[in-house]
């Protein structure tokens, strides 16, 4: 921003609030101009498009705190006497103004300040001198927008977040966002998104000033559980039901999959419960890599029994001449 911008506009007319006014009321004020004039919402329109940029000047200062401190003691300045000419023979301005407005040189106890011309009544470079007044503040001269100018301010980074399910998730989709500051966005979500993962979608935030980038938008998404299916890594798994007479005897039995489909999987002649079989390539499937599909075994215990059932179980207990499945336990505490 050039410096004489500062003596020259009054931001807080542009943005329609008294100078009194707090954060919260500017940063409202700003948002409801800026839905009103944003190039999105007024194509063509070229007023609208510089009324859009006046605001976004002018809220830039407004909202940081250092700079509006700084704004203000400029503009107190142009109010109380000191006065800037273009230049020529005898041109010059109330100096002793400009320092008084800081408490500084000129008076009893301030720095006194030593001003070269260079002849025929040459003003002092203003820059220079506010740069130096202003030193340890912002821009080459030490003060916002002396010194060397400012270039186009880049797009602010937005914030947003997303819920989506959890086959969206494996398989990948598409969202549409909506909010007041970005309008409307569809962001894609890649496969195989983690739930809490962040996804950086380029230039989808705030627009920047003519020729420089706009912002990103940062988007993080919020996974829900599936009912049948878990995830581990890039592995789904899931709890697999079989009968005792399945586990013991072995069988082949269906498998489901997240897309619908049943996949058959054989069960070897005694299996025990917790067993996890593995199905290739049933996944999630994130770039050239696909994970696998776990089936965890699990014994279904018959909560009722038939008289027939029963009498079979009695008989094979008999013919198991008093096996103890928990020997081998006790063996192993001993030792």
């Amino acid at each position: 921003m050039a410096s004489q911008d500062w003596f020259e506009k009054d931001f807080y007319a542009i943005l329609g609030v008294p100078q009194d006014a707090d954060a919260a009321t500017i940063k409202k004020t700003y948002r409801k101009l800026a839905r009103t004039m944003h190039p999105d919402h007024a194509h063509g329109d070229r007023a609208a498009e510089e009324r859009f940029k006046e605001i976004g000047e002018a809220y830039a200062v407004l909202s940081d705190p250092e700079q509006r401190r700084e704004y203000d003691a400029v503009r107190a300045m142009s109010h109380g006497g000191a006065r800037f000419s273009a230049g020529g023979p005898g041109a010059g301005g109330n100096f002793e103004d400009i320092f008084s407005a800081f408490g500084g040189a000129g008076g009893p106890g301030g720095q006194r300040i030593r001003f070269s011309t260079g002849g025929g009544g040459a003003q002092p470079n203003l820059e220079d001198l506010l740069g130096g007044m202003f030193a340890g503040g912002r821009g080459a001269g030490g003060f916002p927008g002396f010194g060397a100018p400012a270039g186009p301010r880049p797009g602010t980074d937005v914030q947003a977040s997303t819920r989506i399910g959890f086959r969206e998730a494996v398989e990948g989709s598409t969202v549409t966002l909506t909010s007041p500051e970005i309008g409307r966005v569809n962001a894609r979500i890649p496969s195989g998104v983690k739930d809490g993962a962040k996804i950086r979608l380029r230039g989808k935030g705030l627009k920047g000033d003519p020729g420089a980038p706009d912002g990103d938008l940062i988007l993080t998404v919020s996974v829900e559980p599936h009912p049948v299916f878990g995830r581990e890594g890039d592995n789904l798994t899931v709890d697999l039901p079989v009968t005792f007479a399945e586990a013991a005897l072995g069988a082949t039995v269906s498998v489901p999959t997240l897309d619908g489909t049943p996949v058959k999987v054989k069960i070897a002649p005694g299996t025990p419960s917790g067993r996890v079989l593995r199905l290739k390539g049933r996944g999630v499937k994130r770039g050239s890599h696909v994970g696998d599909l776990l089936a965890k075994v699990q014994v279904v215990v018959p909560q009722r029994l038939t008289d027939e059932a029963r009498a079979v179980i009695e008989k094979m207990q008999q013919a198991e001449n008093g096996f103890d499945p928990r020997a081998e336990l006790f063996e192993r505490v001993r030792r």
